[in-house]
């Protein structure tokens, strides 16, 4: 199904259908509405609203919520013009990403920061990342201890922080800013989803230990990104990097861009990108752990790949099951598991009205597991995305990286680390649960396991 199939125009002449308004979802209490329900089990929540229809209303404290729930619609959503990045999500999101950054911004300006940052996620530019990510992938391995315990959250941030760094910020010695990279996000991002969702306001300002709690969390996030541009500026040194280009870039008017737009930026590539990658690798262990039958054809394929040599980035094209497991992982577990949008005009989705200003949200974590899109929807089965299977996967069913203008411009350098973390850690060791460790999900405004503890075992 097309986008275009989803909002037909009116043939010759004849009458637009006539709009509806969304049915209300059921579950509502009074003030909270269905915040309540989002706080409580959201995941289970927001799967089930497709029950109710394709688009459904929501009440979050005072305010109506636009829910879409098919694949189809969140294609025509993401695709639209008539749809800006807004709403709960990224208002909750701007006291971490702020107004002047890619994550959040609109129009002209989302446009041509697009430009400057572009060129470094270029699929011919990635290569010249592979020695650090093959780097940092078998020192992950060499790093831990047969039958010593892995605090899998730790070293997941740890990795994906290092790569990130040390690719696209030219930065060393990043080992401690993971540590506090990790726990800040922890707090930040489970704070900021219960903002979203129950929109208390002043209530949120008061000096609670929980709001003490999120607010140091964000202090030290931008203090940690304030420390690694004043260290840049400070070297003048102009490595060939993405840090570079943003202190070189320069607005609409041919001026350089402000200070607060540099800090946002950096935050933009450094904090929710290494948030989503070491969830889903902390996802990838888990299943490695849990799926022995699949890491074991990870290393089967790896060993036939490699000849036994050390696996490289050379090597992650041709580790097709590899790179499968990965997808299929990011499909039960994506990371980012809830999206917002807000109409700009009087418009629609499918055949129901939305009126200007209203917000819209949905789910990839839903629209991933829906039996409407997927046979045996929450069985782990890499095997889905061979060619011959993947062509049966309804469009816009699985957009791990978003479509459209906003699609995340480190897809490709995302994927690639993916795979050959993965394949690295497959190869050397097979994993166990060991007691205390709790695979449950974490629901902040990312997925997580809450504290997922490993022990590898040499094979």
């Amino acid at each position: 199904m097309t986008v275009e199939s989803v909002k037909p125009a009116a043939p010759g002449g004849a009458q637009a259908p006539v709009l509806r308004e969304p049915p209300l979802a059921g579950g509502a209490v009074p003030l909270l509405g269905h915040g309540l329900k989002l706080v409580r089990d959201p995941l289970a929540f927001m799967s089930r609203l497709r029950e109710h229809g394709d688009v459904v209303r929501l009440r979050l404290g005072p305010k109506t919520v636009y829910a879409v729930t098919t694949p189809a619609l969140t294609g025509a959503l993401a695709l639209s013009p008539d749809f800006k990045i807004d709403g709960p999500l990224w208002e909750s999101l701007e006291g971490l990403l702020g107004k002047e950054g890619v994550a959040t911004a609109n129009g002209p300006r989302h446009r041509r920061q697009r430009r400057t940052i572009q060129p470094a996620f270029r699929l011919d530019a990635i290569p010249a990342y592979g020695p650090i990510m093959e780097e940092e992938a078998h020192a992950l391995t060499t790093r831990w201890r047969p039958g010593e315990t892995v605090d899998c959250t730790s070293e997941s941030f740890r990795v994906a922080v290092r790569i990130a760094a040390r690719c696209l910020l030219r930065g060393e010695y990043m080992d401690e800013r993971a540590e506090r990279l990790c726990n800040a996000l922890a707090v930040v991002f489970q704070g900021m989803y219960r903002r979203m969702v129950v929109p208390l306001g002043p209530l949120y300002r008061l000096p609670l230990p929980a709001n003490r709690e999120f607010n140091r969390a964000l202090a030290d996030l931008h203090l940690l990104v304030d420390e690694i541009i004043a260290e840049r500026r400070a070297s003048g040194q102009k490595p060939d990097d993405l840090l570079t280009a943003l202190l070189e870039a320069q607005d609409e008017n041919g001026e350089p861009i402000g200070e607060q737009e540099i800090h946002d930026q950096v935050v933009a590539i450094l904090t929710p990108g290494s948030e989503t990658v070491a969830s889903t690798i902390m996802w990838l262990l888990q299943a490695l752990a849990e799926q022995p039958e699949h890491a074991d054809k990870i290393r089967e394929e790896v060993e036939s790949v490699t000849g036994g040599r050390p696996v490289a980035f050379e090597d992650v094209r041709k580790l097709r099951h590899t790179n499968n497991v990965v997808v299929e992982a990011m499909r039960l577990r994506p990371a980012v598991w809830i999206l917002t949008r807000r109409a700009v005009t009087d418009t629609s989705l499918g055949d129901y009205r939305i009126p200007a200003g209203a917000d819209i949200v949905y789910s990839p974590y839903a629209i991933q597991r829906d039996p409407h899109s997927y046979p045996e929807h929450l069985d782990f089965d890499p095997d889905r995305w061979l060619p011959e299977r993947a062509k049966e996967v309804p469009k816009y069913a699985m957009s791990p990286f978003s479509v459209g203008n906003r699609k995340c411009p480190s897809d490709h350098f995302s994927m690639a680390q993916l795979t050959l973390v993965t394949a690295a850690v497959a190869t050397k060791y097979r994993f166990e649960q060991v007691p205390g460790s709790d695979d449950a999900t974490r629901v902040g405004i990312t997925l997580r396991p809450q504290r997922l503890l490993l022990r590898p075992v040499l094979r």
